[in-house]
Formats: C-alpha cells, sequence, structure tokens
C-alpha cells in the first residue's frame, strides 16, 4: 500500500516567496518528492554542470597508474632423499615402470606455491624497497610501510591448470613498473639458486659422510666374510655341496667296486695273497678318504692333508680343500648371513656413489631455475583512473545528494515547530553552539 501524507495547503518552497506554491493534499511522497525535484530543476541542472565540471578537473588530477605484467612457468623438481628412495623401490620391485611409479609417488611436486610465497617474502620486497628508493616514492617515513605499499601495488596469481604465474605490478611510471616486475624475477631467482645451492652441498656433505660409513661398514662385512671363508675353507657353498657330494658319490661306488673284488680274490686266493692284501690297502684307503669327506658333527676348522694313495688308488684320492659333509649345514646360515650383509652394504654403496655423484653435479649448477614466458614490457597505456567513467559517476552521485538534501530540507520546514523532534533537533544545535564557542578562544581584550 502506498503511503500517504497530507501536506498543508500553502506551503512556501525552498526558492524563496516568489516560488510559493501550494502543494496538493493527501499525496503520496515519491509525488510530493518529485514535485519538489521539478521545481528545483534549474538549481539540479546548475549544481549538475558545476559538479561535472569540478570531477573532470578531479579526475584530470589523479596520477596516471601503469601496469607491466611477467609470466613465469616454475619447474617440477623432486628431492634427491625420494629420488634415492625411488631408486631402492626399483631395484626392489626389478623394473623401470615400478620404479618411476615410486618416484612419482615419492618425489614430483608443484613448487608454484612456494614461488609465490618467496616473492610475497620480507627479504625480496626488502631489497626492492631499498634497490628503488620507494620509501621517498611512496612518502612513507618507515621502510616496512613502504614494504606494505608495495605489495598492495603488487598482484601475485596462479592459473590453477597450468601452474602459471603471473607477477603484476602497478606504479605512476610505466619504467620504474616494468624495472620493478623485472626485479621481482631477478630477486626470485637468486633465493631460489642460493637456496638450491646451499640445500645441494648440504645434501653432497650428508651423503659424502654417509659413504664413509657405508665403505667401513662394507670393508668390515667383507674381512668378517673373509675370514669365516678363511677358517672354514668356504668360498661358495653351494658349489662347494655339490662338489663335496659327488667326491664321496664317487669314492662310495669306488669302495663297492674294490670290495667285490676283494671278495672275489679272496675266494679265488685267499687272505695271504699279495692281490688280496693289496685290494684290503684300497679299500681301507677309501673307507678312510669317506670318512675324512664326511668330518663330523663339531663345527670346527678342517683342515686335512690328502691322505697318498698307493697301489693304484692315486685316481680315487680327494683334495680336502672343502669343508666335511656333516659341517655343510651347519656353516651355511652363518656363511649367507655374512654373504647377505656383504651384498646390501654393496648396493647402498653403490646408490650411495651414484648420488653423491648427482649431489656434486647439482651443487656445481648456477644456471636461472625459473621459465621465463613472457618478460616484463614498458605500458602504453594506463591502467587506471578511467576520467570519463570517474567524472560521470562522481557527477551522478553528487546529483544524488542534492537532491536528498533538497528533499530533507523541504519536509524539515513543513514539520510544526512545537514538535518535539525540531525541539531535540534546536536543543543538540544550541548545545554544540555552546561547545564551539568555549573551544574557540576569546580574542576580545578587555576595556
Amino acid at each position: 500500500m502506498t503511503e500517504q501524507t497530507e501536506q498543508p495547503v500553502t506551503e512556501h518552497i525552498p526558492g524563496g516567496a516568489a516560488d510559493e506554491r501550494s502543494v496538493p493534499v493527501l499525496l503520496p511522497n515519491w509525488i510530493v518528492n518529485a514535485s519538489i525535484l521539478l521545481r528545483h530543476r534549474r538549481f539540479l541542472a546548475r549544481a549538475a554542470c558545476i559538479a561535472l565540471l569540478a570531477n573532470i578537473a578531479i579526475a584530470c588530477l589523479v596520477p596516471k597508474q601503469f601496469q607491466s605484467t611477467a609470466r613465469i612457468m616454475p619447474p617440477e623438481t623432486s628431492g634427491s632423499g625420494a629420488s634415492l628412495l625411488a631408486a631402492l623401490a626399483g631395484r626392489a620391485l626389478g623394473g623401470d615402470a615400478l620404479g618411476g611409479l615410486a618416484a612419482t609417488m615419492l618425489g614430483g611436486h608443484n613448487t608454484g606455491s612456494l614461488f609465490i610465497d618467496l616473492l610475497r617474502s620480507d627479504t625480496v620486497t626488502s631489497r626492492l624497497v631499498e634497490h628503488f628508493q620507494l620509501q621517498s616514492v611512496y612518502r612513507k617515513r618507515y621502510r616496512v610501510d613502504a614494504c606494505k605499499a608495495l605489495v598492495r601495488r603488487t598482484g601475485i596469481e596462479q592459473d590453477k591448470k597450468s601452474g602459471v604465474i603471473s607477477i603484476t605490478v602497478t606504479d605512476a611510471s610505466p619504467q620504474r613498473a616494468r624495472d620493478l616486475a623485472q626485479a621481482y624475477l631477478d630477486e626470485l631467482n637468486l633465493v631460489v639458486n642460493r637456496t638450491n645451492t646451499s640445500s645441494a652441498r648440504r645434501e653432497r656433505v650428508f651423503i659424502e659422510n654417509r659413504l664413509a660409513a657405508v665403505r667401513a661398514n662394507l670393508d668390515q662385512a667383507q674381512e668378517a666374510l673373509s675370514n669365516f671363508s678363511s677358517t672354514h675353507m668356504t668360498v661358495d657353498l653351494h658349489e662347494q655341496t655339490r662338489a663335496t657330494v659327488d667326491a664321496a658319490a664317487k669314492l662310495q661306488g669306488d669302495l663297492i667296486v674294490t670290495q667285490g673284488e676283494l671278495t672275489s680274490l679272496q675266494e679265488i686266493y685267499g687272505d695271504g695273497n699279495v692281490r688280496v692284501r693289496a685290494a684290503q690297502a684300497r679299500a681301507s684307503n677309501l673307507k678312510k678318504e669317506l670318512a675324512k669327506l664326511g668330518g663330523t658333527s663339531a663345527l670346527s676348522a678342517t683342515s686335512a692333508d690328502p691322505v697318498p694313495a698307493s697301489n693304484g688308488a692315486q685316481e680315487t684320492s680327494v683334495d680336502f680343500s672343502y669343508p666335511p659333509l656333516r659341517q655343510l649345514p651347519r656353516l651355511a646360515v652363518p656363511y649367507e648371513n655374512l654373504y647377505r650383509s656383504v651384498r646390501v652394504q654393496e648396493t647402498v654403496f653403490e646408490l650411495l656413489t651414484q648420488q653423491f655423484e648427482i649431489a656434486q653435479i647439482q651443487e656445481a649448477k648456477d644456471i636461472p631455475v625459473l621459465s621465463v614466458i613472457d618478460p616484463p614490457g614498458i605500458p602504453e597505456k594506463k591502467s587506471f583512473p578511467p576520467r570519463a567513467l570517474l567524472a560521470l559517476v562522481l557527477t551522478f552521485v553528487e546529483g544524488l545528494v542534492v537532491a536528498a538534501f533538497l528533499i530533507v530540507r523541504f519536509h524539515w520546514r513543513a514539520v510544526d515547530p512545537s514538535d518535539p523532534r525540531r525541539m531535540i533537533a534546536r536543543e543538540a544545535s544550541e548545545a554544540l553552539r555552546n561547545v564551539v564557542r568555549r573551544m574557540t578562544p576569546d580574542r576580545r581584550r578587555p576595556a
């Protein structure tokens, strides 16, 4: 429902006595307000023209702002520790594809967020403030305020899909805007290079120390395996076991043949025959060879001199440079442990050697790590202010203010002097006037 207000039949319009007209009774407020603005259209037009001219002058006085933009593409990096784990995983899993998958899971990450934080860091902004003397340019007393002003004039954004970082610097001078954008790139490159060099040096020192420790462990493991092999005559247990079993099988076969021959000779010639005694000696020698080859269950150093053969048993003699058969199962476990320790230390030593070479190369690098897509250039057109739009917007706002003032003044004069609102306004005005009078020094001299 439209609000209706009863107005006096005759009311003085704020234009003066000559503009005194009657206002209709029981009309909606918007009609009354429109009639007020219509009666003061000339005043509003003059005010709008004056405001437009003033705003054009103000817009012309606003200094120009120029923007220079640089776009960079941060590299994909992965830590060498993750590379080492990926190499270990690739060797353990036995495949280049699985090793690449491990490298992806353990390594690669986008450095865009890191570069944005470095660009906004106090180190970079402080150096730019000192280099370009921005304290005097921005008229700031303290360096902290100049850094904050530079941060407000710098826009840093990263594209979520491509990861490209855009650096936009706004300044009153197009040359300084370009120089500031380029200085951001240079400072970021210096900070990243210094950080990478420092981290590469620490990584190289760590790998070097670890490599020395692994080399010492490898020497100890090899010495332990060498002592064990020398004491127990173990070179390759698998081959030695096969050779010992083959030798024992051959001796056993020769013994069976000799015993059969001995039985035949005893039946033919008797026990006192020379050929019978020779066969008995050969069988006894074969039994001794088998006993020495079998050994005992006690774990001890096995060293047996070859037993000289006699009467044609030379071809069946055995070189007892191998451990006895009964000791092989007991020697297998400690030998495998020592051998496995040597292999582990050799694998770690090989991987650390590769990482040490990579760390040395990385430490020696001194190349830019940034990939500049669009270098900053000198802007040709201003980015701010839009003078025509600014003048029109200010004029429109000021016109609204003047129209509101006319409407409020008209309705305020229409209020009855005995109305409590006018009484409160009168008292507040007098109180304010008294306060101002007390605060103003009295310059009159006493008579």
